[in-house]
């Protein structure tokens, strides 16, 4: 039996707006997945760790504050620092197009925008996970 798709939901920086990403915790959960949500105020070294200590398949980051191209970079190389590479780096928040190109030249999945219905977001992880878990 194959274990369920581990999700790490993750607030970075300073962005106290998590009402989203509590959203998002709950329609993964309602997809079948398992969700860890870390909550407020995490650094990109905090993500990964837990991350790491959780054996997620995927982190996705709830971003709203204009911080996205550093914390999606620092995310991506802390992760294949610590070998991890095969986790799906994905998110949403306020990135405008032109930031989500060079985010996905460097590794990052895709990142969605407000508004975007949850069942888009949870098909996507299943369908990445699948193909990591294959791979």
């Amino acid at each position: 039996m194959k274990r369920p798709i581990r999700v790490l939901v993750a607030k970075v920086g300073l962005d106290g707006h998590d009402r989203g990403a509590k959203v998002i915790a709950t329609a993964l959960k309602d997809a079948g997945m398992e969700v860890i949500y870390t909550g407020l105020r995490q650094t990109p070294e905090m993500v990964v760790n837990t991350a790491l200590q959780e054996d997620v398949d995927a982190i996705g980051v709830s971003i709203l504050s204009g911080a996205h191209m550093t914390v999606f970079p620092k995310i991506l190389d802390q992760l294949k620092e610590k070998h991890l590479e095969h986790v799906l780096v994905t998110g949403g928040g306020i990135i405008p197009d032109s930031d989500a190109e060079k985010l996905y030249e460097m590794g990052c999945g895709k990142l969605f925008s407000p508004g975007t219905p949850t069942i888009k977001v949870a098909e996507y992880i299943q369908q990445q996970v699948a193909q990591n878990r294959t791979a």
